[in-house]
């Protein structure tokens, strides 16, 4: 952006001497008040003193960017001084900071997220150049310094010149404005003066700008990240030495840091022999919509697993204690701790999941600006009842819309910060919202009313056909509305009186966990390492009754994968219905084995669990017999392609 479009040679003012940080700044404001920019001095400098009192506005090498958004700033502009004498009593993030610039920020109230942000941006970009900073400093006039603003750099020493190495770095800072700039602009400024090669990927308020690309990635020879917030995709360094810093680090010591990365490239050396042949495979800008599909449904799940895990044990823990201490009426007693324990792990899986699940895979799509529209449509699916395809399909949703709005509604400079802090996020809000709760709500509604009222029909001489239509439902799409479905009939059910359906659901619930971690174990040399690691831990899920570990197999598969899970539930439905089984307690998994009815109770548990390891072992086998299949079936159709390829060389 053009820095002289927000201010003027009036509003600029060379070697000035102030005593204290507030003569300065309202020296400031006067200046911008004579100039038209203000309707109230007053209440402009009311607004900046109050942004004073929340955090330092001292920076860096003597800069200091004080600031005001006001509904009394008639127009967005800046006002500069220079000053003769340091001043010491400024408030900086660097304790030693002796201000000697000074530029004042006046934004209007409605330009607060857009303005604001690409203004100081961009400063924080082009004063961490020290000689932009030098050229300004050493202007005696304030038409010289006008002038300086937006002075064209002169072009950089021969570009051709062949550099030592390649280091990659991420900067991001908790508001995504100053430091990240400042820390990129730092550390390839520190790799001209070391002959390295240094390419910084912003992860700032407007999301990822200039990404790493797998070219980069592979072709360089260590990574800094310069952050003090989470790193978006780290794995994709994963193969590369590291260097982890503060992101005010590099304005101190980019030199130092640079050298560590290099140092430990040294150690742990990266080949490039494939370079050329990997370069030809580049990733595309954008990905194939199935790829995208994919790492979006990833990426949520990614997010809600940690939430199943916490809010599924918290909730069978409850649950435990409640049936092995006979405290049933202190876990109903509203306000008890049993019952605050069991609204904890409930909210966790019936509120929180869903929205988390939607709002990632929004993040995966569009990046920051989907985050808000995401939450809302994992809101509008438990709302609407849908749970969680109905959440997979709002954060489609969501994603999509405002990577539409992304590539459609774009304007720079002024209005850029303002589309992507407002705009994005409340437009696929409103939009998103509407679809899931207006058009979508009521036709998943009628798909599990729909379902409980069948299901409601093959109870009572139909028993062993419920158990295994049962089973099925449950791991057909493992904790989706399907799932849910069979859920809320049992639940019905065991109202009633039925208490057999329940029995046949918390012991089927074990199955698709059991059987992902054994095949992965047995058949591990099918599977690759990450669902090694994934089936590693499923079977613990199971032991608690949550299905949704299986998922990533289930989403990676899906027609080879749900007939798999599916086949061995059913059976286990089934055994556990022609037995008589039954539950009339609401339970998880394995701690439902004291509280079984029927038979006696051990021959109750035996069959209970067992139906539930022998439908594991059922899925288990046909999980590493499709997967098999499938490798081989890809490996004939590469054999195939490499035929064809080498035939005309044949010729």
């Amino acid at each position: 952006m053009r820095l002289q479009s927000l201010t003027s040679s009036d509003l600029i003012s060379t070697y000035q001497s102030f005593s204290t940080k507030d003569e300065a700044i309202r020296y400031l404001v006067d200046q911008l008040n004579n100039n038209g920019k203000l309707h109230s001095k007053e209440d402009f400098y009311q607004a900046v003193i109050e942004r004073e009192a929340l955090s330092p506005t001292g920076f860096e090498g003597g800069l200091a960017i004080p600031h005001g958004k006001s509904k009394a700033v008639k127009e967005a502009a800046f006002a500069v001084a220079t000053l003769e004498t340091p001043l010491e009593d400024w408030e900086s993030i660097e304790e030693e900071n002796r201000v000697e610039l000074v530029m004042l920020l006046a934004i209007p109230k409605e330009e607060a997220g857009s303005t604001h942000l690409n203004l100081l941006a961009e400063l924080m970009t082009r004063l961490a150049d020290p000689t932009y900073k030098e050229r300004l400093m050493q202007a005696k006039t304030s038409d010289q310094f006008f002038a300086a603003l937006d002075h064209e750099e002169e072009e950089k020493e021969s570009s051709e010149q062949e550099v030592s190495r390649t280091i990659l770095a991420v900067t991001a800072c908790p508001a995504g404005i100053a430091h990240t700039y400042m820390a990129a602009e730092a550390l390839v400024r520190a790799g001209k003066e070391l002959n390295v090669k240094v390419a910084v990927e912003k992860q700032g308020a407007n999301g990822i700008e200039d990404r790493h690309s797998k070219r980069h990635v592979i072709q360089a020879d260590a990574v800094i990240f310069a952050a003090d917030v989470a790193v978006k995709d780290p794995e994709r360094f994963s193969k590369l030495p590291k260097v982890k810093t503060t992101v005010a680090a590099p304005l101190k010591n980019a030199k130092g840091i640079l050298e560590e990365a290099i140092a430990k490239s040294d150690q742990a050396p990266t080949s490039h022999d494939n370079f050329q042949e990997i370069d030809e495979e580049e990733e595309p800008e954008s990905k194939p919509f199935k790829t995208e599909i994919k790492d979006s449904i990833m990426t949520g799940i990614s997010y809600i697993i940690p939430i199943i895990v916490a809010g599924g044990m918290t909730l069978a823990f409850a649950v435990l204690v409640s049936q092995a201490f006979g405290l049933q009426e202190v876990y109903a007693e509203e306000g008890s701790w049993l019952w605050l324990l069991r609204q904890l792990g409930g909210t966790m899986l019936g509120t929180l999941m869903v929205p988390v699940l939607s709002a990632y895979m929004a993040y995966s799509i569009a990046d920051k600006p989907a985050l808000g529209p995401g939450f809302a449509a994992g809101i509008a699916a438990n709302l609407i009842g849908s749970g969680f395809l109905g959440g997979m399909l709002g954060g489609f949703l969501a994603g999509y819309i405002i990577k539409f709005l992304k590539k459609n509604v774009q304007t720079s400079g002024t209005f850029a910060g303002f589309v992507s802090f407002w705009l994005y996020p409340v437009v696929g809000t409103l939009s998103v919202g509407a679809i899931m709760l207006f058009v979508i709500g009521e036709p998943l509604a009628a798909i599990n009313t729909g379902l409980i009222n069948w299901l409601e029909g093959l109870s009572g001489g139909n028993a062993i056909l419920l158990g295994i239509i049962l089973g099925a439902m449950v791991s057909f799409d493992l904790g989706g509305p399907v799932n849910k479905a069979a859920y809320t009939f049992c639940i019905g059910a065991m109202a009633s009186g039925n208490i057999m359906p329940y029995a046949a659901f918390a012991s089927v619930k074990m199955v698709s966990a059991f059987a992902v971690t054994g095949a992965t174990i047995i058949g591990r040399k099918y599977f690759t390492k990450p669902e090694q690691e994934v089936g590693k831990q499923t079977w613990l899920l199971g032991l608690a009754g949550i299905t949704e570990g299986a998922i990533p197999f289930m989403i990676n598969d899906p027609l080879r994968v749900i007939p798999s899970l599916v086949a061995g539930s059913a059976v286990t439905g089934g055994i556990v219905a022609y037995f008589g089984i039954g539950l009339n307690v609401p339970g998880a998994g394995i701690f439902s084995l004291a509280l079984l009815e029927g038979p006696p109770l051990l021959t109750a548990a035996s069959i209970w669990f067992g139906a539930a390891i022998l439908g594991a072992f059922i899925s288990m086998i046909l999980l590493i017999i499709t997967r098999k299949n499938k490798l081989k079936k890809q490996s004939r159709t590469l054999e195939a392609e490499e035929n064809i390829e080498m035939e005309p060389a044949a010729n």
